[in-house]
């Protein structure tokens, strides 16, 4: 487990932007959305971002969390 890595992101001509992952689009952003990803994506780490953005951010932590006190 470590830091998200594998994916990449594409401004279309329209606004919208196209979020990969290994090559496969995994979400689609538009209008206000869009331009909010984008402005975070350039001001900090971009492969962290677009996991967040995709919701695949979790992996690796699952089998920790469920062992916390809170869970049990």
């Amino acid at each position: 487990m470590g830091r998200p890595a594998g994916f990449e992101y594409e401004e279309h001509g329209d606004g919208t932007v196209a979020i990969r992952h290994h090559g496969r689009v995994v979400t689609r952003l538009r209008g206000g959305r869009a331009q909010k990803f984008l402005a975070e994506a350039q001001s900090g780490d971009g492969q962290l971002v677009m996991a967040r953005w995709t919701g695949n951010y979790r992996h690796g932590n699952e089998r920790t969390s469920r062992q916390h006190p809170r869970n049990r």
